[in-house]
């Protein structure tokens, strides 16, 4: 019989929030670190974008079982759901999901926990800071620091459709939004371009204005949108007016060092790099940079502070640790068995299957 392990494995589903890494992997890691909590990230703090509040408020059935389903793959029985207050909708519906699947799952612990509503939130290192009052190093993870593991809700919801339905990541909710205050969500195929997409939703008219593909303050301008496709990590696409934006001379107000979540200094970062210190660049901390874009939006100057530090900071990402990739702590490198959906072979030779469970539907299929 197929585990949940090799459903997710097979159906392609990686992390939707963004990061794009294979969620077999996170779930291989997990088990290998003996994490104790399960997090599911219900928090949209991105501005504009509704999209995973769409799916827990619509969905929540399905990110109730996926977080079940996902649970158990990565053995741990506590699933703790990450949303804000506000969200009072999102939470009933939630709630009532919950109440729907206790008789039958009575063995996971469900937490609500309540983080502000503010941005940027979801990112693993302000959860770790948030929950767990630590700041991972440059390598480590939430699952190596933390003993948690955590999962966007469009994640969770895409595990159950694969589960459930036997549909793999073909298709992804993402958020429209323009800059006269409309939105809305399309369920979007994967490889659709986005021109099309755009001229299937009312209100979204292309002309004179700039297409930011995905988030308002972390996407990026999008020139070519009939040869540039919906991809599984594109969340959102934000049609704005056209505006002065160009750069002057910075005043050093210090307004980006306020409200850089990561506590950096990117005006300072920004002029290391354009004068070729990447040295210095790097004693001040750019490889901490999460391009949140939080920078740019408050530069009174039209700096463009997250784009230069950003793209700085992933090339050297590409050749740092990864901690889904080698586990300093297992001296594991270059590990491509956190692709497989195969579980770690015990010490008497079995296999561990312990991530299969009855599907509450269709007499009780086992999978």
């Amino acid at each position: 019989a197929p585990t949940v392990k090799g459903i997710i494995r097979d159906a392609g589903i990686v992390g939707l929030g963004g990061e794009g890494i294979p969620t077999i992997a996170k779930i291989n890691l997990a088990r290998r670190l003996k994490v104790r909590e399960l997090l599911i990230n219900c928090l949209q703090s991105e501005p504009y974008a509704a999209g995973d509040y769409y799916i827990t408020g619509e969905y929540a059935d399905y990110v109730i079982m996926g977080a079940v389903a996902l649970a158990g793959a990565c053995g741990v029985r506590v699933i703790n759901i990450l949303i804000s207050k506000d969200r009072k909708y999102e939470i009933m519906a939630l709630r009532s999901a919950m109440e729907r699947s206790f008789s039958r799952y009575s063995g996971y612990a469900f937490n609500f926990v309540w983080l502000q509503q503010r941005f940027p939130q979801g990112y693993e290192p302000l959860v770790a800071r948030a929950l767990y009052g630590v700041s991972p190093a440059s390598g480590e993870s939430l699952e190596s620091r933390c003993g948690a593991v955590m999962f966007n809700c469009a994640t969770v919801y895409a595990c159950w459709h694969a589960i459930s339905e036997s549909m793999p990541l073909v298709s992804r909710i993402i958020s429209i939004s323009t800059a006269d205050g409309i939105r809305h969500n399309v369920k979007a195929p994967v490889g659709t371009p986005v021109s099309q997409i755009l001229d299937s939703v009312n209100g979204t008219l292309r002309t004179s204005r700039k297409i930011i593909w995905g988030n308002c303050l972390t996407g990026t301008e999008l020139h070519n949108p009939d040869e540039t496709p919906i991809i599984k990590t594109t969340s959102g696409i934000g049609v704005i007016e056209e505006y002065d934006d160009s750069e002057r001379c910075c005043i050093s107000c210090g307004r980006c060092s306020d409200v850089c979540p990561v506590n950096l200094e990117p005006s300072i970062l920004a002029r290391l790099l354009s004068e070729g210190h990447t040295d210095s660049a790097r004693s001040y901390g750019i490889t901490e940079c999460i391009a949140c874009g939080a920078c740019s939006f408050i530069c009174p100057s039209h700096i463009r502070l997250s784009e230069i530090t950003g793209r700085f900071s992933s090339l050297l990402g590409r050749t740092a640790e990864n901690p889904y990739r080698r586990s300093a702590r297992l001296r594991v490198y270059d590990d491509v068995s956190l692709l497989s959906a195969d579980l770690p072979v015990n010490p008497e030779g079995s296999k561990n299957t312990d991530d299969s469970f009855t599907l509450p539907f269709e007499g009780g299929i086992k999978v």
